[in-house]
């Protein structure tokens, strides 16, 4: 099971996640990088390692 996580305190708002898998992430009210509703294990998109490499400060990870 793959399993996404995002460091918050990391972020900074790029939203290259949001532009590279955006069925998978979005951006909040402020911003920064946001995992959208029941989309924690990626729902099987292949896009979400790109998105995570995509990071230009490596606030995601994705393990599994």
């Amino acid at each position: 099971m793959t399993r996404i996580d995002i460091d918050t305190d990391v972020c900074i708002g790029a939203g290259q996640c949001a532009l590279t898998a955006p069925g998978v992430f979005t951006q909040d009210d402020d911003g920064f990088s946001a995992l959208l509703p029941g989309r924690e294990d990626g729902a099987g998109d292949p896009m979400v390692r790109e998105a995570a490499r995509a990071c230009p400060v490596q606030a995601i990870s994705v393990q599994g």
